[in-house]
């Protein structure tokens, strides 16, 4: 796989984890309890955070709310969580910031939308945010919204453009409103004090093709990290598809150092959701491994049986369940392939693709399972057995090929096999 070229960013240190420079790209996702309940919203935060999120934020949007920050963070910690907790604030963060410093220093990053924070003290109240951050040393993300643009700002644009003697269509201007602002807002946090490596960058819209556009054209002008993620993706399959579909090219473009998936769950679904979804775009473009993959057919008038179906989501359940153990005795593991395939058209090419491999018989061939190890026929299965014989394969590959058995006694307590 040919790798991607990353663009050239300034690393950025938010509560111990690095965005940008020659750092992975960043996992994060925001809770949708209300903060005041420290409770709620620290177990929604421990859930996104085994889920694989590296960064959690949360809203900050009263008095409450910013009382409420020292205890979740505190217990997060005392859980044993090192998660950097980011305060998002709109309209009143210069006043909760430094009403409550005991927030301000609790957090690891504070998140700021330059459109939401005042109109006729705009450039002072930002600073007042600012130059809490600096005393507190806490990163800032500058995140301008489309929906809720710098009105000022896009006036000015929008009339410059008027008098211009080619105009652009008020589409374009709004594109350039939205990255005049974040950097506009760069340039006046870092007058105000703040470091250049201090500063993360994000301008979200919620339509693909635009998002794209808007990123190219940030991307270009700055060397700050980058955020990347529809402002609102929408529900279940919609919005997977449309995030899918704008972050891919930017981040094959090596545009964006961290990324959410902003998915809509449904009432009382499951928030965690969206980090499965970042995690698994990332790991589908080969920017990084979580997990084995476990390659599997669509399915065909040649596998009428359920079989291969349900052995690919039963191998699919064991590696998560043994990736805990794995992941700390086996490193590298999360880079390993599997297929399960359903026929013998593509079952075995398939089959020799991945690190290992099993190619089931279709409807009306030959009741036999070849194996394939790293390209190599190794083993033929049969029986009623073969799931679990193909598992004890896995199992074996995995301790031969990324490192000595000092898991074996673990992994034989946390699942056998044979399950």
């Amino acid at each position: 796989m040919i790798p991607v070229q990353r663009r050239k960013t300034v690393p950025v240190d938010v509560g111990g984890v690095v965005i940008g420079g020659t750092a992975a790209i960043v996992v994060q996702s925001m809770t949708n309890t209300d903060t005041a309940d420290a409770t709620s919203t620290f177990e929604q935060s421990r859930l996104l955070a085994d889920a694989g999120s590296e960064i959690v934020r949360v809203t900050v949007n009263h008095d409450a709310a910013a009382r409420a920050v020292p205890e979740i963070v505190a217990r997060l910690r005392d859980a044993g969580y090192g998660t950097p907790i980011v305060g998002d604030f709109h309209y009143n963060g210069h006043l909760l910031l430094t009403e409550h410093p005991d927030a301000a220093a609790a957090l690891a990053k504070l998140r700021i939308n330059p459109g939401n924070v005042g109109t006729k003290h705009r450039d002072a109240n930002f600073q007042k945010i600012i130059r809490v951050a600096i005393e507190h040393d806490k990163p800032v993300r500058i995140g301008v919204n489309w929906g809720s643009l710098d009105q000022r700002l896009l006036t000015e644009l929008m009339d410059a453009n008027a008098k211009s003697a080619e105009p652009k269509d008020a589409q374009a201007v709004l594109m350039d409103a939205l990255v005049e602002s974040a950097l506009r807002s760069a340039e006046l946090a870092e007058e105000t004090g703040l470091g250049h490596d201090r500063i993360v960058l994000s301008t979200k819209v919620s339509s693909v093709r635009d998002l794209v556009i808007v990123y190219r054209m940030l991307a270009g002008r700055s060397d700050y990290p980058l955020h990347l993620g529809l402002t609102e993706a929408g529900l279940g399959n919609k919005g997977i598809v449309a995030t899918t579909a704008a972050l891919a090219p930017l981040l094959l473009e090596g545009i964006g150092d961290t990324i959410r998936v902003s998915l809509t769950p449904r009432p009382e679904g499951d928030r965690a959701e969206e980090v499965r979804v970042a995690r698994q775009i990332l790991q589908s473009l080969g920017l990084r491994h979580f997990e084995p993959q476990v390659t599997a057919c669509p399915g065909c008038g040649r596998t009428t049986s359920t079989f291969f179906q349900e052995m690919a989501e039963d191998i699919t359940s064991y590696i998560r369940e043994m990736m805990p153990i794995w992941k700390r005795h086996y490193p590298g593991v999360e880079e390993m392939d599997v297929a399960v395939m359903g026929c013998v058209v593509n079952g075995p090419g398939e089959s020799k693709q991945a690190n290992i491999g099993i190619s089931l018989p279709g409807t009306f061939e030959e009741p036999s399972a070849p194996v394939y190890i790293d390209g190599e026929h190794a083993v033929t299965l049969r029986g009623a057995g073969l799931v679990g014989e193909f598992k004890e394969i896995l199992l074996d590959y995995v301790r031969r090929t990324y490192g000595p058995e000092a898991g074996a006694e673990a992994e034989a307590t946390a699942a056998s096999p044979s399950r």
